[in-house]
This record gives C-alpha cells, sequence and structure tokens, in this order.
C-alpha cells in the first residue's frame, strides 16, 4: 500500500460472477469489513449486453440492511413485494429498506434487452443500527434532477444519500452517513473534508494522487479518521465517495442477510427455504439459499 498520512487502507476488490454477471467487490473484504455503515460495496460491470440479452438477478431477501443501486451506465428494472416497480437510469437514487424482511428482483428493461448497451453501476448494502434492524421494509425512488449538487474549480459533486459539505439528500437514513458521485477535471483538486468520522471513496475511472502516491481506477481508497485528505485528479476522474458514523457494534454478514445476531440469520434463511417471506406479485422465479456452513 502507499504509504500516505492520509491513506488508511486501499482494496483491491475481489472478483465475482453473479449469474454470468461480473462484478468487483470491495467491501466486505479482508482488510476491510465496512465503512461508516455501509458493509457491502459492489462494482456492476462494464458488460455490454448484446441485443435479446440482458440482466436478471430472481427474486432474492434481505433483512437488516438498506440497498443503495447507482447506475453509471444503462438501466435497471426493480420490483419488490411490497409491490414497488420502478426503471433506475444513471445518477438515479434507488434506495430500498430491507428491515424485517423484504424480496426484490432486478432485471433489465424491456427496451434495454431490445436494443443491447453497457449496464455499469453500483450496488451498497447500509446496515441498519440495531434499534432499526427489525423496522419495517419502505422504498424510494429520486430521480437524478432531485439531488443536490455542490461545484468547485474543476469538480462537480452530486450527493445521493445523506449529508456532506452543508448539503443534504432526500433519502431517508437511520444513522450518519454520506454517498457522494464525484467528477474530477484533469488537474483538480478536491479536499475530502473530515466531518464524518469513517470515509473512503470507489475511484470508478481516471487516477488520483494523494500525498505523491498514485490510486489506480478499481481501488477503494480508505482515509485516516481525521485527516483532510486532497485528492489530486491526474487524470479526468471519477469516484464515488462514502463514510459515516461507524455502527453500533460488529456485524454478521451471510448471502443476502446482514444482522447484529447470529440466530436472526438463521432463523431467516430457514424463513426463505419455507416461502415465509411475501413473494413478488407476477416473479414467481426466485433464488434458493445457499447451505449454511458456518457463520
Amino acid at each position: 500500500m502507499p504509504e500516505t498520512a492520509s491513506v488508511e487502507a486501499v482494496v483491491i476488490p475481489q472478483a465475482k460472477d453473479i449469474g454470468g454477471f461480473g462484478v468487483r467487490r470491495a467491501l466486505p473484504s479482508a482488510q476491510r469489513r465496512m465503512v461508516g455503515p455501509f458493509v457491502f460495496l459492489d462494482e456492476m460491470g462494464p458488460a455490454d449486453f448484446a441485443p435479446g440479452a440482458g440482466m436478471d438477478v430472481r427474486p432474492h431477501p434481505h433483512i437488516g440492511l438498506a440497498t443503495l443501486t447507482y447506475l453509471l451506465d444503462g438501466a435497471l428494472f426493480h420490483r419488490d413485494s411490497l409491490g414497488s416497480a420502478q426503471e433506475i437510469s444513471p445518477g438515479a437514487v434507488n434506495l430500498m429498506v430491507a428491515g424485517r424482511g423484504i424480496v426484490h428482483s432486478e432485471r433489465s428493461p424491456a427496451d434495454f434487452r431490445a436494443a443491447g448497451g453497457r449496464m455499469r453501476g453500483l450496488q451498497l448494502w447500509i446496515g441498519l443500527p440495531q434499534k432499526f434492524e427489525e423496522t419495517e421494509p419502505g422504498f424510494e425512488h429520486h430521480p437524478r434532477e432531485a439531488l443536490p449538487m455542490l461545484e468547485g474549480d474543476g469538480f462537480r459533486l452530486r450527493l445521493a444519500v445523506g449529508t456532506l459539505h452543508g448539503l443534504r439528500a432526500p433519502v431517508k437514513t437511520f444513522s450518519t452517513c454520506f454517498f457522494a458521485d464525484i467528477a474530477l477535471d484533469q488537474g483538480a483538486v478536491y479536499e475530502f473534508c473530515a466531518g464524518h468520522d469513517e470515509r473512503a471513496f470507489y475511484l470508478v475511472s481516471g487516477e488520483i494522487e494523494i500525498e505523491g502516491a498514485d490510486f489506480a481506477a478499481g481501488q477503494l481508497v480508505v482515509i485516516r479518521p481525521g485527516a483532510r485528505a486532497a485528492l489530486r485528479a491526474k487524470a479526468a476522474s471519477r469516484l464515488a465517495a462514502l463514510g459515516g458514523d461507524a455502527l453500533d457494534g460488529p456485524r454478521f454478514l451471510w448471502w443476502n442477510f446482514v444482522s447484529s445476531n447470529r440466530e436472526r440469520i438463521r432463523a431467516a434463511r430457514a424463513e426463505w427455504e419455507a416461502g415465509h417471506f411475501k413473494p413478488i406479485a407476477g416473479d414467481p422465479e426466485f433464488i434458493p439459499a445457499p447451505e449454511l456452513k458456518a457463520l
């Protein structure tokens, strides 16, 4: 890892496959289990689909978290057991609160599937504080135009979740956190302020220099608590900044479930296998739970 006073850790994501669609998983990792309340971070794609092909993530359950889907290219269609049906476009925010339990699917919309095209995005899981782990499930969608913006000397920041630089996003949160999409022109400097306990950025594209150390696209860079890191773009760059207050205790993460209690995860698996989760109307498919060997 490059040595700097501001950088605490650098995570090189692991490549995964979700039904023929490649992802790079930055959280959780051996170097870092979570950043603030964020317990999971996948970069989906990029993948180029031929006409007639697309992405199909069949119905599956979640508990104890909120999922944030943020697209960079392409389109997805979200359905869930609450009856929500929403197409997601780049720059919009899709936040689904699982709480005590929800089922959802994510598929390429019909028009995208017919034409083909590039698909790329980020999916993050936000762990819920213990008192909200069993909250009622919910869903909200906010278009790109509804999100607050900040423009500086060579950078543009769109705040998708939480609070940052005096901005507040319209998405409901259960703890102090933020997620922002930041574009930097070549040579621009963005100061990653120390207003949150834990902070990191995932470099989607370009190259960033911090105190003489270079960081490449596809890396998750964790900033030291309290450090005021100056990020200089060596090339036009795009990054996803995230962080917030640490969760109130450790979390167990297995398959699609997050909880502060191991037994709750075992119970949720049994409920899914027994068909006790409310299904998605009109979508009878499902993903079976894997074997639970250890937790």
